[in-house]
């Protein structure tokens, strides 16, 4: 697919991330532009056909436009922009007091995501993503590649959306709507690879990416997770009992942070201790 020729003198920067940079349109509010850094081109362009997939799988996330390649090289895609918007992280930053009512909100719409049954001829296995990892991995011996491979495949297969990237700052909302973003690693499966996340960055971060990712002290993150816990899980699961169930799916998320980091990460590497023992 070609890429759309723009100016990035119609945009101003707005924020950044791992992998690039945002921008809103000058004059038009309702276009905005993630755009990649320097050398990045399949990735965009694999992001963008995802977006539209996942768009038409009747996800609630923005309307993707078009791949775009601006004057200097550097490659992205321009979405609908939700004016208004606010994150459920930065609402939280915001109003600490009102974290019960946004854990319920954010939970609810988890819940409703992780209910939406999915073409799998049409997207990937979050199975299949983490044994491509593991075999990348160069820190576990072979004998604990082993281990964690028998986890991953024991786990009861769903045909169910997995955002592959759940936290609450990738959902936003204005009024009455509610959006996911930053679907990039979107992908069918089990739900508890997917509330795992939500469990690493409220519990097992530390409090420095915390308070810089999501705007708010690992006191408050804490708080969100023991409301969070009874909305998805329901009134009968302890806070306790759900963060022992997701620990090892946590845990996994090892391979992403290493892969990342390129080096081990004990700290996270812990909550593998059920399946490597």
């Amino acid at each position: 697919m070609e890429a759309l020729k723009i100016s990035l003198n119609d945009y101003v920067l707005s924020g950044g991330g791992a992998n690039g940079e945002s921008y809103d349109h000058k004059t038009d509010p309702s276009v905005m532009l993630k755009l990649y850094f320097p050398g990045k081109i399949q990735q965009p362009l694999d992001e963008m056909l995802l977006a539209r997939k996942v768009y038409a799988a009747g996800i609630p996330t923005p309307e993707p436009g078009e791949y775009v390649v601006t004057e200097d090289g550097r490659y992205g895609i321009r979405f609908k922009r939700i004016l208004g918007k606010k994150s459920y992280a930065r609402a939280i930053g915001d109003n600490p007091d009102n974290v019960q009512q946004y854990a319920q909100d954010f939970a609810q719409m988890c819940i409703k995501l992780h209910q939406v049954h999915i073409d799998t001829a049409e997207f990937e296995n979050v199975k299949e993503r983490y044994y491509r990892l593991l075999e990348e991995n160069p820190f576990f011996t072979k004998a604990e590649k082993d281990k964690i491979a028998k986890f991953i495949s024991d786990v009861p297969d769903e045909d169910t959306a997995v955002h592959g990237d759940l936290q609450f700052g990738n959902a936003i909302f204005v009024g009455n709507e509610r959006y996911f973003i930053d679907l990039g690693d979107f992908c069918y499966g089990n739900h508890l690879f997917d509330v795992a996340m939500v469990y690493l960055c409220s519990c097992i971060s530390d409090e420095a990416f915390i308070q810089e990712a999501f705007h708010m002290p690992k006191s408050v993150s804490r708080r969100f997770w023991d409301y969070f816990v009874p909305a998805y899980f329901g009134p009968g699961v302890s806070v306790k009992e759900a963060s022992e169930l997701l620990d090892p799916y946590a845990g996994l998320k090892t391979l992403i942070i290493e892969r990342d980091t390129k080096c081990p990460m004990p700290e996270f590497r812990a909550l593998l201790t059920s399946i490597l023992a």
